[in-house]
């Protein structure tokens, strides 16, 4: 049979619709045949689900750039597989790049300035990267950075966008100046409400007047401790990819919020109105909706704080091993502004749970390590789920959220599959 040629992203979600639509309809037997393994605990798999590793045996994308996958070129969208993130620190090179522009060139971190102003400032002020490294303190976390849309892949019927899976999160460390002791020396007016950002990224239609992408967050945001004008990532000078030579970064929350090449900042006295903040961006119904349905722009909501989720980092899906042996499972997990307080993994479709090691996170912001080992007596085909519950008792849900226009917030449980010789 020859393989379709893929075209676009359209191609892409039509052929996974028929894909899905004949693995439904298939019985125990026929997918148990396709995976090459009895499925061991197919009694307690869910009506109409798809063993996770037959959606990756069809993912066009698979094996693409030794594990960064390429979502975008025009601008740069690129991913990381899970097994890439292991590390506690994500390293640059693992880190996965979301852009809604061109990068800049040309850049000079000597000639750099940040100037911040807006209606809720005393005075406008700007500074240069020089200043604001001799002038205030700086300090140095571990944030983890997360695209709204990852997971979006995983929604059905497919939402708009980049069709990221699981490795659009990193947790790396960041150094830098705390915006709140900036913001102090320049003089905040009480009815601020908001800041917002702009970057020098370039518009895809070469526009210099065209703003790409100006977000921004609440001023309860903007003075916590761990928001900073980064200046550094894992110990050297930022990529360019990443923001160089400055980043606002606000661990927890989208990592649109975490603004790249940061030249200017705005304290408002009202919600940010720039660009990619209206609409659908970054936004997502008050309440739930139907696939499809159009939502009032008065009944939507810009997304804060990441929802509770965690990542199957060891082993690699499509691991093979021997029953003779343990398996030592781990990951990460993550909750927006919260710590995870439970971990759980299941090798029977979610029937029952077992509680793993779950590490304390280094600072606030940061992702937890987990571990767990696991013994698999029976030969055949398994999937290691992985469910987080944050310090609000919320969990994961099993397979998928609530759908949203342009699939956000997808947190449902990551899956791995693994077959027992």
């Amino acid at each position: 049979m020859t393989k379709p040629e893929i075209n676009s992203t359209k191609d892409t979600q039509n052929i996974l619709r028929d894909r899905r639509s004949f693995l439904k309809k298939s019985t125990w037997a026929t997918l148990s045949t396709l995976l090459g393994a009895e499925i061991v605990h197919a009694a307690t798999m869910p009506e109409d689900y798809i063993p996770v590793a037959l959606e990756q045996e069809f993912d066009p994308m698979k094996g693409k750039s030794e594990g960064m996958i390429i979502r975008n070129e025009k601008p740069w969208n690129v991913e990381p597989a899970p097994h890439l993130l292991n590390d506690p620190i994500t390293p640059i090179a693992s880190i996965f790049i979301r852009n809604n522009g061109l990068i800049p060139e040309d850049v000079d971190a000597a000639t750099w300035t940040l100037t911040i102003g807006g209606e809720s400032v005393v005075k406008e002020k700007t500074y240069t990267l020089d200043e604001l490294k001799k002038n205030f303190k700086s300090y140095t976390y571990q944030l983890q950075l997360e695209c709204g849309g990852n997971g979006r892949a995983g929604f059905y019927p497919p939402a708009s966008g980049n069709q990221w899976a699981e490795g659009a999160i990193y947790c790396s460390e960041w150094t830098g100046v705390r915006l709140k002791d900036v913001l102090e020396d320049v003089g905040v007016k009480s009815d601020a409400v908001y800041i917002g950002y702009y970057g020098k990224d370039k518009h895809l239609n070469g526009d210099p007047n065209k703003v790409v992408i100006s977000r921004g967050v609440p001023i309860a945001k903007a003075i916590q401790d761990e928001t900073l004008l980064a200046f550094a990532l894992n110990g050297k000078e930022i990529p360019l990819a990443h923001g160089y030579p400055l980043r606002l970064v606000c661990g927890g929350w989208p990592a649109s919020a975490s603004g790249k090449w940061l030249h200017r900042l705005v304290v408002r006295n009202k919600v940010h109105d720039g660009e990619k903040m209206m609409g659908d961006s970054y936004r997502v119904p008050k309440y739930p909706v139907a696939p499809g349905e159009k939502v009032p722009d008065k009944d939507m909501k810009i997304i804060e704080s990441m929802p509770v989720k965690s990542i199957i980092t060891y082993p690699k899906s499509g691991a093979m091993f021997n029953t003779s042996k343990k398996l030592t499972v781990q990951g990460h997990a993550w909750a927006g502004e919260y710590e995870v307080s439970q971990l759980e993994v299941s090798t029977d479709f979610g029937a029952t749970w077992r509680k793993c090691s779950l590490k304390k996170p280094v600072n606030r912001l940061a992702w937890q390590q987990w571990s767990i080992e696991l013994s698999f007596p029976q030969v055949g085909y398994y999937e290691i789920w992985a469910k987080a519950t944050d310090e609000q008792g919320i969990s994961q849900p099993m397979v998928m959220p609530g759908w949203n226009p342009k699939g956000y917030l997808n947190n449902s449980c990551h899956r791995i599959a693994v077959k027992v010789s």
